[in-house]
């Protein structure tokens, strides 16, 4: 199903020429914002320099440290009455960041998501059961509104009391389930402690998202859950989730709702734009948001850009899966690593579970990586008793050691623990847990 056919298979020579009308009118509105009066005027551009969609890498970049910077309502294109909702960001690393929104910017986000449902294969009338988070944090509000549009039940169930949430499931026979991918691998766990076995759900799809996933942690939920898993993309500066999403036909790479967003790629290093497949930042612009537009703005994700025709007829270009972000990269020794390709390696082990966490701490000039991971169940009980000192757990142990090396080119210590060792998620997982006195480089916000 393709919730707006019109949008969503538009021509791309019809679909650029609405990009660029609407980037102009994008542009206007941001010079709204005295920000990006003095930005525009120091480079020397404005709405009427942009001839073609070309003419954007001639405009400034927007970063995070200018939200934050202009805290709260510094970025505001309107006055702060005609807002009607604010979101904003943990905080963590500084002052929050603040996503305001007009009516028209919530009408604009329930319809991205709704379409985001659709890719996944949700329908009208299907039970969504909504496990992010609500309140401030844009996850959980975001699916809400767009699944009503479509015309679903919503559970608005948000995070924790994970036994609860699996009797939900069952009792009302979602069919769609929304969380983070940490945290889906949580629910099925308790379903397997439960005691609730495939046949008594009528789950079919799972919309995950708001932290990195791999390939291998995909296949595992689809296996334990039944379902078809899907990545969806967003971030809270721009609208929330919903700015892309994978289809359930190809699952190859989230479709950017790119009459609302364009999107580029561009050297994290340089600034320089990138062409079409080459692995970079990307850095999106706010094409129809009233509220607070944001030209050019530095997202810190790494992925890549495909615009070739995808099986589900849909024509918006299609985003990699983000393998890590600018500022999580970790360098152990000289050399750059993202928890992506630890998880990658660790999923890879039909031994091991989904959870794991890298420590990183320091002896003398030298970084040390060690990675915690919770052995699976089924191999746990093979055991009989669990010990690390088990001579199948320091096969196990070397095995992975030898794989991690393999792939992150740098050594690193592992440790596999006894299932339901390491501390569960709420919401986002905390992968990185930075214990270097040196001033903390990729901890998970």
């Amino acid at each position: 199903m393709i919730w707006n056919p019109e949008m969503e298979t538009m021509p791309r020579a019809a679909l650029r020429a609405l990009q660029l009308e609407r980037l102009r009118q994008a542009v206007a509105r941001a010079m709204r914002v005295p920000f990006y009066q003095r930005r525009f005027a120091e480079a020397g551009v404005g709405p009427e320099d942009l001839r073609d969609l070309d003419d954007l890498s001639r405009f400034p970049f927007t970063r995070k440290t200018d939200l934050r910077d202009h805290y709260p309502f510094g970025m505001l294109a309107v006055p702060r009455e005609a807002c009607v909702r604010l979101h904003a960001s943990s905080g963590t690393r500084g002052k929050p960041t603040v996503a305001a929104y007009t009516r028209g910017d919530i009408e604009v986000w329930a319809e991205v998501v709704a379409r985001s449902i659709a890719c996944a294969g949700g329908r009208p009338g299907d039970v969504l059961h909504n496990a992010y988070g609500y309140g401030l944090f844009t996850g959980g509000l975001g699916l809400h509104y767009g699944a009503e549009r479509m015309g679903q039940t919503v559970v608005p169930a948000s995070g924790g009391f994970t036994t609860r949430q699996v009797e939900l499931i069952v009792d009302f026979q979602a069919h769609g389930l929304c969380c983070t991918p940490s945290y889906a691998l949580q629910i099925a766990e308790t379903m397997r402690e439960m005691g609730v076995g495939r046949s008594r759900l009528a789950l079919r799809y799972a919309i995950l998202g708001a932290e990195p996933w791999t390939e291998e942690m995909r296949r595992a939920i689809e296996a334990e859950l039944g379902v078809d898993a899907v990545d969806i993309y967003g971030l809270s500066e721009i609208v929330g989730p919903g700015v892309a999403c994978e289809c359930a036909e190809a699952k190859a790479g989230a479709h950017i709702f790119e009459d609302h967003f364009l999107a580029e790629i561009v050297d994290p290093d340089t600034g320089e734009v990138l062409p079409p497949g080459a692995m970079g930042e990307l850095v999106l612009t706010t094409l129809t948001k009233e509220a607070m537009p944001l030209i050019r703005y530095r997202t810190g994700d790494i992925c890549s850009l495909d615009a070739e025709p995808c099986a589900c007829g849909r024509t918006f270009a299609r985003m990699s899966r983000v393998v890590g972000r600018a500022d999580d990269m970790l360098i152990i020794r000289g050399v750059n690593v993202y928890p992506s390709e630890v998880e990658a390696v660790l999923l890879g082990a039909p031994e091991l579970s989904g959870h794991y966490r890298i420590l990183l701490t320091r002896e003398g000039p030298l970084d040390r990586m060690t990675v915690e991971v919770e052995a699976a169940e089924e191999f746990a009980f093979r055991l009989g008793t669990f010990s690390e000192d088990h001579p199948a757990v320091r096969e196990l142990s070397a095995r992975v050691r030898r794989a991690l090396a393999d792939r992150l080119r740098v050594s690193a210590e592992l440790r596999v623990l006894a299932p339901r060792a390491l501390p569960r998620p709420q919401g986002k997982a905390v992968r990185v847990v930075d214990q270097r006195q040196a001033p903390a480089q990729g901890a998970n916000a």
